[in-house]
């Protein structure tokens, strides 16, 4: 059974505060805008938001990424009924950018010259995280993906745990205030683990 932690109508898998996690984009290339079985998922919000900021956007991405989109459109329904950004040849997101050979999100390009409000999709902004939406409540759960290795093994050489790594997305999504608990749960459960090795 999954061990998780309730905060206002936010249930965090525990994998969240415990495991150590830091992207290293170098060593991973930025994969995770490529594989996946769709697009980034995007919420209705942001898929009206892609929509009208599109010509602020196209000047950063990639000639194929610009095809696909002007064909498709800014976002897809993809086959789980999803709103989903488009891919290229079914691999990569379209608003990916090359730079040095990393994936980078051509969105993130904009927003970062300040050409954008929109940074980028939240379920991008919080991957590896995932959240779902039910009656009442939102989980927050960790994927655990073969091409994220890297980050595992860099998150234990910087001691950095990944609701830590995802301070900026986490606090995006819930607010400041949830993610001020979420850090002190943390601290008390880490702490907690650290007595129960020592006895």
């Amino acid at each position: 059974m999954q061990r998780m932690l309730r905060i206002d109508d936010v249930i965090f898998s525990l994998d969240i505060i415990e495991k150590k996690f830091r992207c290293n984009l170098v060593r991973c290339q930025g994969l995770c805008c490529r594989y996946g079985d769709s697009g980034a998922v995007l919420t209705a919000a942001e898929g009206q938001i892609l929509q009208e900021i599109w010509p602020l956007i196209k000047p950063f991405l990639r000639k194929e990424g610009t095809a696909v989109i002007e064909k498709a459109g800014t976002s897809v329904v993809d086959s789980d009924n999803d709103r989903v950004t488009p891919l290229i040849d079914n691999k990569e997101c379209a608003y990916t950018i090359m730079e040095k050979k990393i994936f980078k999100c051509g969105i993130e390009k904009a927003w970062e010259e300040g050409k954008i409000l929109f940074q980028k999709p939240l379920s991008c902004h919080l991957f590896p995280a995932k959240i779902k939406h039910f009656s009442g409540f939102t989980a927050v759960n960790y994927q655990e993906l073969a091409i994220c290795k890297s980050a595992l093994s860099e998150g234990k050489a910087k001691g950095t745990y990944l609701y830590q790594f995802l301070k900026e997305p986490l606090t995006r999504a819930f607010g400041e205030k949830i993610y001020a608990e979420l850090c002190i749960a943390a601290e008390e459960l880490i702490k907690q683990e650290l007595l129960n090795t020592k006895k």
